[in-house]
């Protein structure tokens, strides 16, 4: 007979773990740390290994049953006969932690049949941790304070709306066509998707590659505060695939996504970019 399924204490563990992976990558988070490079532009610390590896222990330990796909994890085709699979990121935006920016997370998602169904990222380095159970509601907690509710920001208005995006992206360019947006630069695809359902700002726009790990978290995390999230071209997303690569993100509330995806639309298509191990991300 198989477990019956607690969501609320899948939620309490990925919360657990993340906080434990958390505190490991402080420890060498602005120290001199060695470097390398999966390929070009793709940088991995050991602090992303360890904490790879401490997930790894901490959530199957747990739920043998559940398959399991990491960046840095040699993927393994056996996730794709598991109904629920966790979907993690040890750190998001590596390059942001190397260069010293308090702007990544330690992330951890669950799918179910494809969807996912919970979500947390947590930043260590601003003692952020953000989660989200499908059907539940999104939150966020600074240290030791109280749950904070998240709601996605509708701008007001005459408001200029607010664009979070790459450095990277910046640096090329790639918002230029955007007039009469204000651009917030922040690195780590799941941080920005976390900071738009705190209503830091009001979209993520992103058309390079990303990877199901760059998304799984933050997708239940800015539905759960009612946003909407496709791919760059309008598409829903769907995990656990074969190929867990995603074509660009766009997060936003309902009315800044419609918005935005009739501007995407008739943009020439993006440049190819500096992408990650398996699919890209951001940093």
């Amino acid at each position: 007979m198989s477990r019956r399924i607690d969501r609320s204490a899948d939620l309490r563990l990925a919360l657990d773990a993340a906080r434990e992976a958390g505190a490991l990558v402080m420890e060498t988070f602005r120290t001199e740390t060695e470097v390398r490079h999966k390929s070009p532009d793709q940088p991995v610390t050991e602090a992303d290994l360890r904490a790879d590896a401490l997930l790894a222990e901490r959530l199957l330990s747990h739920r043998p049953e559940y398959g399991w796909l990491s960046e840095e994890t040699v993927d393994r085709s056996d996730r794709l006969s598991r109904r629920r699979v966790w979907i993690v990121d040890p750190i998001d935006g590596t390059r942001s932690f190397i260069e010293g920016y308090a702007e990544f997370g330690i992330c951890v998602g669950l799918v179910e049949d494809g969807v996912p169904v919970l979500g947390v990222i947590h930043n260590p380095a601003r003692e952020e941790m953000f989660w989200a159970e499908r059907g539940a509601g999104a939150f966020l907690r600074v240290g030791a304070g109280a749950d904070v509710r998240l709601r996605v920001a509708e701008p007001a208005a005459g408001e200029v709306p607010s664009f979070l995006a790459s450095r990277s992206e910046v640096g090329r360019g790639e918002f230029e066509t955007f007039e009469g947006h204000e651009i917030l630069e922040l690195g780590s695809t799941a941080y920005k998707m976390a900071a738009v359902a705190a209503g830091r700002g009001d979209a993520f726009l992103s058309r390079g590659p990303k990877s199901e790990w760059d998304v799984a978290a933050g997708v239940v995390i800015v539905e759960e505060a009612g946003g909407v999230v496709t791919d760059a071209a309008g598409q829903a997303l769907a995990f656990n695939r074969p190929d867990p690569r995603v074509n660009g993100i766009l997060a936003a509330p309902p009315a800044v996504h419609e918005a935005l995806l009739k501007q995407v639309r008739e943009l020439k298509p993006a440049k190819p970019g500096e992408s990650k191990a398996r699919g890209g991300g951001s940093g």
